[in-house]
């Protein structure tokens, strides 16, 4: 069947109903209900009865967590699941990973699924919506989703209206944020000391006479720190009656960062309405409708070629902040510019002559960025109908989609900042405006039935899927007749060779499903669940349109045998294993084909100049979805009453990863083709523990999660060694992926101490008495001849260590006395290594940390920190190593909160019916050995590589629940 003809099943079910497959959550699943049950993917299932590995979370696990975006409210609280915080920066996403990097070509970014819709993230959700959250961990729990589950699936159901009285909410916190930490960095005396010694030792002059004469001199990061604000405020009002429900909400989050706050802001507001109507006995319909909008300014959140970060560990303490007198600086011809910045009293910036390039004094930087920001408007709908047919039958089906615009706007002035740093010939205005469609077309039928102990549950489902309807365009006008930010318009009229407009649209695609699942169980002892879904994707060729994505998963609850003794030990024992096949597509559109661009003009036999056109590519038929193989087995227990435990061990195999290949130039294709080229594994332990205990008014728990990864690169094309990752500056790659290695793994030289004196660098000899190391001097790296070919060499680089994780970890405790209650909790990951690469390696006068006060400066003053010489001739600075490489374990108290919650009586007299506030602290400590600004380092895949990182802030809080 092909997808043309799928499309049309869909319209013509749609036809008869409109229902979807997120109808209201049960009463069941209310926190005290005592069955309790999990959303599981087009269906619910009793907590007691799940095969599969899933990881839940209710609203009253996260309602108290002022989170600025909702996906960080996992962080810590799953096993398996590692939450990274890509940068400090206000309205920055996190980087989720579900049981390993399961790609190194494609996506590894979990599919969200929000009430039924799939979305590209939940930075969009306010997160007092969310009733559930459900992380679909192993194959036999995710198969269900097919193609799409490879990466993890996350359910995210939100709230709906109950029966009963009108319930009026509001949320809300305030609160103050600041740096938990500075680098130690050079002051005046000691930077211009360091940057003498580099130049003499070089044979050259000394810059500073008189280093001691230059104090402190300033503190760069003091100009790019400050206090920031932060603030949340949400209303809800929901209600219901036998025959309807409904829950609206609306929310304002505004949150300012604590580097350059001016131009470092996010915004975000938030509304949204569900109701469901039975409008006949044996008829349900319903919606979903969600709209934000964001708005949000940032600086280079992790990158060392320029912005305020960067510039502040780099430059010089010698400059100073303002000029107030440029006659007296050293090289007064930096100021003379006329487009130089200025503060508001008129006094130009400081320039610094030595640091340039990219890095500029960041108050001037700042004038520049003014001008600057994103935006979105996001909406997402879902409308659905129910249909009971012969009580046993339910047929649902569903249209969801959403709408999405967004844009940014830039303004560039006149500036002068630096030599290297400048725009001095005309200012600049650009807005880009972009908008996308994805809709989705879902239909299921499902079959409940029990005969006797035995208990079945039948779905089988159809669904149709639109991506990427899509255009864009950018305008830019030059050298508009203003000054100012705040005048830029598009208004004015330039001349036409002044403006640009540029437009274009998205490349449409489409996939089709069909699922099947069944579950089964007998007398609550012996469960089953199989799973098949087929899905064809637009994104393959005619021979690979269509996947087939089974998994099979079985348990026993063995507590609930006959000859299970009543105990006081083990009150409850179930065993459970699974297995499933899962797919990645997510590598961009029809990347099995080629397309013919222009580009390569030529002339006929009269000289005449004619277009020209090549493909781009190579074509590749074969080309196929990743796929994702995983076996899980795992016991649920609970002790002694009150301690429960989850053991979980599981193994992926992903095999065919989608990458592109490398072709010889000689092919004479610009892009490379993309082939199923690499083999790769993961395994792992997850472990999740809680007590819970009431004694009166007492009430305490704590609830605990460990998590253990391996991963391994087990294949790549052509019998390949190894591919290598990103770089770092002139070192060139500082990681592999590399056959037998883990993803990520840092390769570079191992140093065997310093050489401190002529005599060691004499006797580093190989076979044949020649010096290994013919141009070292006392003082340099000793390198490790790794490979013993008697010389160094790329080729002696080794495995120096991880970036990611092996170990994660979660401790959340809850404490309740009367009003009182106390919520602490910490998190944190261990044995991975961090590159710290905050210094600008081609800028031989940038600021170093004070650490480097401890190098080699004569025989026996140290063997970690190598001699300072301008120029780094013996490359032991631009040199790749283990001297760049630090232990990025950490634990961090993420979380402490205080909260009393006001009596009845005098919550009645307030005509309210709950009132609570409470005080919280955020990030409060960090116990870590990494020297950097935060150990939590993320940008995507490229884990572990600190580029000059956005710290996250120390906050506190003070809140409010109030509910009428």
């Amino acid at each position: 069947m092909n997808l043309k003809y799928s499309k049309s099943l869909g319209f013509i079910a749609a036809l008869y109903f409109t229902a979807g497959m997120n109808a209201q959550i049960t009463d069941s699943l209310k926190e005290k209900s005592i069955e309790e049950v999990v959303v599981i993917g087009y269906g619910t299932q009793k907590k007691s009865n799940v095969t599969g590995a899933i990881s839940s979370l209710r609203a009253a696990d996260i309602e108290d967590i002022p989170t600025g975006k909702p996906e960080q409210v996992l962080q810590g609280r799953a096993a398996g699941v590692q939450v990274i915080t890509n940068s400090g920066q206000p309205g920055s996403a996190s980087t989720v990973r579900v049981r390993g990097i399961t790609s190194f070509g494609a996506s590894n970014d979990p599919l969200w699924v929000v009430d039924g819709i799939v979305v590209d993230g939940i930075g969009w959700l306010s997160q007092s919506d969310i009733e559930s959250i459900e992380i679909l961990k192993d194959g036999a729990s995710a198969a269900i989703y097919g193609v799409s589950a490879a990466r993890g699936v996350i359910l995210v159901n939100t709230k709906k209206g109950k029966k009963g009285k009108i319930l009026l909410t509001y949320n809300g916190f305030y609160g103050v944020g600041n740096a938990a930490k500075k680098l130690d960095l050079l002051d005046a005396t000691q930077y211009a000391t360091i940057i003498n010694e580099g130049l003499v030792n070089a044979n050259q002059s000394p810059r500073y006479s008189n280093p001691g004469a230059l104090g402190k001199g300033t503190d760069w990061q003091d100009t790019i720190f400050n206090t920031a604000e932060r603030s949340s405020h949400e209303f809800s009002i929901s209600s219901g009656s036998d025959k309807s429900t409904f829950y609206t909400s609306f929310g304002y989050y505004d949150q300012s960062g604590i580097v350059m706050g001016d131009i470092s802001k996010y915004k975000r507001l938030t509304a949204r309405i569900n109701s469901t109507h039975k409008v006949l006995d044996f008829l349900t319909i319903g919606q979903t409708f969600a709209y934000t909008h964001s708005k949000s300014q940032g600086v280079n959140a992790n990158g060392e070629y320029g912005g305020p970060l960067a510039s502040a560990v780099n430059l010089d303490p010698t400059t100073p902040v303002v000029v107030t007198d440029v006659s007296a600086q050293p090289y007064p011809g930096d100021y003379s510019n006329p487009n130089i910045v200025r503060d508001q009293n008129g006094n130009p910036y400081g320039i610094s002559h030595f640091v340039n390039q990219e890095m500029t004094n960041p108050l001037g930087f700042k004038y520049t960025q003014q001008g600057n920001f994103g935006w979105s408007d996001d909406f997402i709908a879902n409308v659905f109908a129910e249909l009971t047919i012969l009580n046993d039958f339910t047929f649902k089906s569903s249209i969801n989609g959403k709408k999405s615009f967004w844009g940014g706007t830039n303004f560039t002035p006149l500036f002068y900042l630096s030599p290297t740093y400048s725009n001095v010939v005309q200012n600049s205005f650009n807005r880009v405006t972009q908008n996308k469609l994805e809709w989705s077309l879902e239909n299921t039928l499902t079959y409940k039935k029990g005969f006797g102990a035995h208990h079945f549950n039948f779905l089988l489902g159809q669904g149709y899927y639109e991506y990427d309807i899509s255009s864009g365009n950018s305008t830019t006008y030059t050298n508009l007749p203003i000054d100012r930010w705040q005048d830029a318009s598009f208004n004015f009229s330039v001349p036409l060779e002044n403006q640009s407009v540029t437009a274009w649209d998205g490349i449409q695609t489409h996939k089709a499903s069909y699922f099947a699942r069944l579950i089964y169980d007998y007398d609550n002892k012996y469960l089953f669940t199989g799973t098949i879904r087929r899905d064809a994707s637009s994104r393959f060729g005619a021979d690979h349109h269509w996947g087939n994505f089974p998994s099979m998963s079985v348990g026993w609850n063995i507590s609930n045998e006959n000859f299970w003794p009543e105990n006081k030990v083990v009150n409850s024992l179930k065993l459970r294993g699974g297995y499933g096949v899962l797919g990645n597509d997510q590598i961009g559109n029809f990347k099995f084909t080629s397309f013919m661009v222009s580009g390569t003009n030529y002339t006929n036999s009269n000289d005449v100049i004619a277009i020209g056109y090549y493909p781009d590519t190579l074509e590749n038929p074969d080309l196929h979805w990743e796929e994702t193989a995983q076996t899980n087995v795992a016991a649920d227990l609970k002790i002694l009453n009150d301690f429960t435990l989850t053991l979980d061990l599981y193994k992926k195999v992903t095999t065919g990863i989608l990458r592109p290949v490398f072709v010889p130039g000689y092919l004479g294709v610009t892009n490379p083709p993309v082939a199923n080229i690499g083999d790769m594994e993961n395994k792992g332990v997850e472990v999740q523990l809680g007590y819970r205990k009431n004694w009166g008014d007492f009430n305490f728990s704590l609830n605990g999660n460990f998590g253990y990864l391996e991963n391994k690169v087990t294949k790549l094309e052509n019998n390949r060694k190894f591919i290598d990752g990103p770089g770092f500056q002139s070192m060139g790659p500082v990681s592999r992926i590399q056959v037998g290695e883990s993803y990520g793994t840092f390769f570079g030289y191992q140093d065997n101490g310093i050489f401190q004196n002529v005599a060691e660098v004499n006797a580093y000899t190989n076979s044949t008495g020649g010096l290994i190391m013919p141009d070292a001097k006392p003082g340099d790296f000793k390198w490790v001849d790794s490979n013993g070919d008697g010389k160094i060499d790329r080729e002696d680089h080794v495995n120096l260590g991880n970036s990611v994780p092996k170990f994660t970890y979660g401790l959340t405790l809850n404490l309740n006395y009367k009003n009182f209650d106390f919520m602490a909790f910490a998190q944190g990951h261990a044995g991975n290594k961090i590159f710290q690469g905050l210094r600008r390696l081609d800028m031989s006068s940038a600021n170093y940390q004070t650490a480097i006060l401890g190098r080699w400066q004569g025989e026996g003053t140290s063997n970690t920190i190598p001699r300072l010489v301008n120029g780094d001739p013996n490359h032991n600075f631009s040199s790749m190593s283990n001297y760049y490489l630090q232990k990025g374990d950490y634990v961090r108290l993420k979380l402490l909160q205080v909260g009393y919650s006001f009596s009845d009586d005098i919550v009645k007299s307030m005509g309210a019916s709950k009132v609570r506030l409470y005080i919280t602290g955020e990030n409060l400590f960090t116990i870590t050995k990494y020297t950097g600004y935060d150990p939590e380092i993320a940008a995507g895949d490229d884990f572990g590589i600190d580029r000059a990182y956005y710290p996250q802030a120390r906050t506190f809080l003070l809140g409010a629940n109030i509910q009428f």
